[in-house]
């Protein structure tokens, strides 16, 4: 095996994604992905490549620092890619601490093993953070994130991800750890859990409920189609040089009220209602507490750098999305229901 590599959080929404990729592209790799498999974590995500000859699942936490270290010590991995976080906004106002002990905690126990193992020998490894575009706060109307950008994260979950960078940028200067970092915009696609937007409206739409918006709907994203964020980090960690940080981005700016409604449009076409069905169903809600305004990503260093760009339109993108999630019935249900938790119990405790 040419390399042999952990990734965390793979079992996500993104990092199902990684997953995928690095194992059908790098059959002389060997992936292992260690997922807790809270409610984001969904191992049917991964369904198709479960059973390669170079996949291994294991279950488990980041913020166990012991566990950590034990499974460093048998399977010497040579290499870190490291998804696992929490990330939903709206559960960091609720219990901020959850964000603190997996993002930043779980991030250091992880930093701390790689030290202790890799023992100052860092040629050929690598520890490739994956991070937000929400550390840098908000924008207003004009202007773009740039990897100069200052930090000024506004939520306990962008305040988290920004302290991991942090302490991932000082393990690189401290310690000489071969690091590098990229911060995204927003991602859309397949296997999204539905508490977000896109997903949430998707599945409400199909079901004739309310799509809740917040405040008037005037806030603005960037969007990247997730399959292109994975093609990112796979360029990034084969070839930024160490100490790199880069910004990925779909250059795909979005109000939320107009996504919504051109979701609905595709919707009404999808589920053959007459137009403008599905926009009856917005419904306008109190805003988020600490909502920032706008995000927008200059991604320029990497697509000159690395060659990397989004292959995309959003229009597309986002066709295709709503036709996976309409043509995987089972899999939303699952996830909306709870099912998808049994999941582990079937495929890994009864074989």
């Amino acid at each position: 095996m040419l390399k042999k590599i952990l990734i965390t959080g793979g079992a996500g929404f993104i990092g199902s994604h990684v997953v995928r990729l690095f194992v059908n592209k790098y059959p002389d790799y060997q992936l292992v992905n260690l997922d807790k498999l809270t409610y984001a974590g969904n191992l049917a995500n991964l369904e198709d490549i479960q059973d390669k000859p170079n996949y291994r699942f294991i279950k488990g936490d980041i913020v166990d620092a012991a566990f950590i270290d034990e499974l460093f010590t048998a399977e010497k991995f040579d290499s870190v890619i490291h998804l696992a976080a929490e990330s939903h906004v709206d559960r960091s106002i609720t219990n901020p601490l959850d964000f603190v002990m997996t993002n930043i905690v779980g991030t250091v126990n992880l930093l701390n093993a790689a030290r202790k193992h890799w023992k100052g020998d860092y040629e050929n490894k690598r520890f490739y953070h994956v991070s937000t575009d929400e550390v840098y706060g908000t924008l207003g109307e004009d202007g773009l994130f740039t990897e100069e950008t200052a930090y000024d994260p506004h939520s306990p979950y962008s305040a988290s991800k920004a302290s991991s960078d942090h302490f991932v940028r000082a393990y690189q200067d401290t310690y000489g750890i071969n690091a590098v970092i990229s911060n995204c915009s927003n991602n859309y696609g397949s296997y999204h859990f539905p508490e977000k937007l896109i997903p949430l409206s998707i599945n409400n739409i199909k079901n004739n409920l309310p799509i809740p918006v917040y405040g008037k709907g005037e806030n603005i994203r960037d969007w990247l189609w997730v399959e292109d964020h994975a093609r990112a980090i796979d360029v990034i960690f084969h070839n930024a040089e160490s100490g790199t940080t880069y910004n990925v981005g779909g250059h795909n700016e979005w109000k939320n009220i107009d996504l919504i409604r051109l979701l609905c449009k595709i919707m009404d076409e999808k589920l053959d209602r007459d137009a403008g069905t599905s926009e009856k169903l917005i419904t306008y809600v109190t805003d988020r507490a600490g909502h920032d305004l706008r995000y927008a990503i200059d991604s320029s260093k990497l697509q000159n750098d690395l060659g990397w760009k989004p292959s995309l339109q959003f229009e597309e993108g986002l066709e295709k999305t709503v036709d996976w999630f309409l043509s995987n019935e089972e899999w939303l249900n699952n996830v909306t229901s709870g099912n998808y938790q049994t999941y582990y119990e079937k495929q890994y405790t009864e074989r």
